[in-house]
């Protein structure tokens, strides 16, 4: 049974405005298209209108993600070519960090966004399912298609990886994949 129009309405705002930047940032990796990406996104909340709350509302966040994916997947078969993702936003380090605190978080940031682009796909999908949208592995088995066991599997390879060509000396390279906005 649907919600009524009035709570259905706010549902869907609140929902607008916890998801639709993450999306943007999560479909534009498939897009290469800022406004494309917008576009997608879009269209995945034009679904959400239109799909019954009561099957989507436990799960929002992965039904979501899932939407945007397929949308961006065929946006992208339409188009046929995948552009690397260009500008990264990152979380503001702390206003008390001095300039050269600064200056090394952006340098390890810049890093790690390094050696995830050389990650196969699949890996760099599930990492930033995890870490820039902040999914549970069973919400990223849902959006991906993907086994859990092989979402985690994926995401120990992908940061195991990453770990070793950054360097030991470096701080947890998790730490630094939440700071990814």
């Amino acid at each position: 049974m649907p919600a009524e129009p009035k709570n259905r309405a706010h549902w869907i705002g609140e929902a607008l405005e916890r998801y639709q930047r993450p999306l943007v940032r999560y479909a534009l990796r498939f897009t290469g298209d800022l406004e494309r990406a917008r576009d997608v996104v879009q269209e995945s909340f034009l679904k959400l209108c239109q799909a019954d709350p009561a099957r989507v509302r436990e799960n929002l966040g992965a039904w979501l993600y899932t939407v945007c994916r397929n949308q961006a997947l065929s946006a992208r078969r339409k188009e046929s070519r995948m552009t690397p993702l260009g500008e990264v936003e990152t979380k503001d380090v702390s206003s008390s960090a001095g300039p050269e605190e600064l200056l090394e978080a952006g340098e390890q940031v810049r890093r790690v966004l390094e050696e995830l682009a050389r990650l196969p796909e699949n890996q760099q999908e599930v990492v930033r399912l995890k870490f820039q949208a902040g999914l549970r592995y069973r919400e990223i088995s849902r959006v991906t298609g993907l086994s859990v066991s092989n979402v985690g599997f994926l995401l120990h390879t992908a940061l195991k990886t990453i770990r070793g060509r950054v360097g030991r000396e470096q701080p947890r390279t998790s730490s630094t994949l939440r700071r990814i906005k």
